[in-house]
């Protein structure tokens, strides 16, 4: 072959070389990031052109999809009672992407790409036929989840319910919310005007209060360091605590004080039982000085403080939904070891890890595993995956729970009669927790569980920055969910 034949085939030969190469690094290794370049207008049609599956509740009510349209995205995602379904659903929009709910940790599955697809798409392909993604059955209770919301009503805060046995999420509802139709729009100016003002401020309605967002647990905690005082074999229901009018917080001269006159005790000494029951500041402070910072730490991490705790999904199927790490503070010093054990100072805690301190004690102990969604199925009603119970572990035994659940009872019967439901025993335990830096305004909480003899369903009520103590400003709102779940 002669000398330039020789150097011109070697050229295009490397010329095509190259061409592989870059081909292969732009169409498999970086084809994420360029898919999620907002850049890229190919990919955008892509997305909002599919045919996105249905995001659905227990009872089938769909509360997201996808109807056909006229335009140059041929789908528009819809959901039904926008505002009431958004903490659960998420939203789907043109010009953000989806960073929340399950419109975030099922994408794949939602939009038809996922693995477990892929028998479909090819049928789709080979029958000319629109690929359609998959649906997502949640556990949500639609009726269950309009009483949180309509209770909850104008005011700032969440509910969530929790079935005992399994931990399927029944309920989460998130004040003031938010209606995902105003970011699904196909008018991007609209949509993006709608974003900038649902996301200003830190109180912003995107945030899943449910989930997203810390409050101090008041005095809903002082069950974590009972269960903590139980678990050690030195204490039972019945024995005599430390308490008094005021207690003066270790190395300070701040005093702290009880609400209630029966909170005090008799002559400086009140009942592990009473102390829940009338809801004790004074003898929890001294009891969790007692007991330590690492024993009540420990109870806390057991019942799932200290971690982030993912709800639904996987990197797999999106971006998973988690909640973020509820907490309770380390290297304390005994005066605030004695606040956090009330459930204040550092101490802090999402609406879910509190109805997941409920369940824990409604379920003998063993925590379970949160979940949203109890099945996806494909297009052709094929069920791809089904979620089963998980436990995330035993926080104590059952003794402790039972009686933790006989304290509780006595929360409702001695100091909370408004909270009792006909024909049915409620445990419960309310609480007020002094926020702000003058302590001028208060988070109202209550955590609960019904029947107690036989608990179908864990609840936790937070209403933020409120005048009311937990047991009014709360209370009512997990009363009115226990008897919605148990007259189904």
């Amino acid at each position: 072959m002669n000398k330039y034949l020789r150097q011109l085939f070697t050229a295009v030969v490397a010329l095509f070389v190259v061409l592989g190469i870059s081909s292969t690094i732009i169409m498999a290794v970086r084809v994420n990031v360029l898919n999620n370049d907002s850049r890229n207008a190919r990919s955008l049609y892509h997305q909002l052109g599919a045919y996105r599956g249905a995001i659905l509740a227990s009872d089938g009510t769909v509360m997201a999809k996808s109807e056909p349209v006229n335009d140059a995205f041929k789908y528009q995602r819809t959901y039904s009672n926008g505002p009431l379904y958004a903490p659960i659903t998420g939203f789907f929009s043109i010009n953000q992407p989806a960073d929340r709910g399950i419109e975030a940790s099922r994408s794949t599955l939602l939009n038809g790409e996922a693995d477990s697809l892929i028998w479909q798409r090819a049928k789709a392909m080979l029958t000319g036929s629109v690929n359609q993604g998959a649906s997502i059955e949640t556990s949500i209770d639609p009726k269950l989840q309009q009483v949180a919301y309509d209770q909850l009503g104008n005011r700032d805060g969440a509910a969530v319910a929790i079935e005992v046995s399994s931990g399927r999420i029944l309920a989460m509802a998130s004040t003031p919310s938010y209606d995902p139709n105003m970011l699904a729009t196909h008018d991007t100016e609209a949509a993006t005007k709608a974003y900038t003002e649902l996301a200003a401020g830190a109180n912003s309605p995107l945030i899943n209060r449910a989930t997203s967002q810390l409050y101090p647990p008041g005095s809903t905690f002082k069950t974590i360091v009972a269960a903590a005082a139980l678990e050690t074999g030195k204490y039972q229901t019945d024995t005599q605590i430390p308490a008094g009018e005021t207690y003066t917080l270790p190395g300070t001269a701040t005093q702290l004080p009880n609400a209630t006159t029966q909170a005090n005790g008799t002559n400086g000494q009140i009942t592990l039982q009473n102390a829940i029951a009338w809801s004790s500041n004074t003898a929890f402070a001294q009891l969790g000085v007692k007991l330590g910072s690492d024993t009540v730490s420990d109870m806390a991490t057991s019942l799932g403080f200290g971690s982030t705790i993912t709800i639904d999904g996987s990197d797999a199927t999106g971006t998973p939904m988690k909640a973020t790490a509820s907490t309770f503070p380390t290297d304390l010093t005994d005066d605030r070891l004695a606040l956090a054990s009330i459930g204040q100072g550092d101490t802090t805690a999402t609406p879910l890890q509190m109805a997941m301190v409920a369940q824990a004690i409604a379920n003998n102990g063993k925590v379970m595993q949160p979940t949203l969604v109890d099945r996806v199925r494909a297009a052709d009603l094929t069920v791809l995956s089904q979620t089963k119970a998980q436990s995330m572990g035993i926080a104590f035994s059952k003794d402790t729970a039972d009686k933790l659940t006989e304290m509780m009872e006595h929360v409702v019967t001695d100091a909370n009669p408004q909270l009792a439901i006909d024909g049915v025993t409620v445990a419960a335990k309310t609480g007020t927790a002094q926020i702000g830096t003058d302590n001028s305004s208060i988070d109202g909480w209550v955590i609960g569980f019904a029947p107690a003899d036989n608990p179908q369903i864990a609840v936790a009520v937070v209403v933020h920055n409120t005048d009311l103590y937990g047991s009014f400003a709360a209370g009512p709102i997990m009363r009115a969910m226990i008897e919605e779940a148990l007259q189904q």
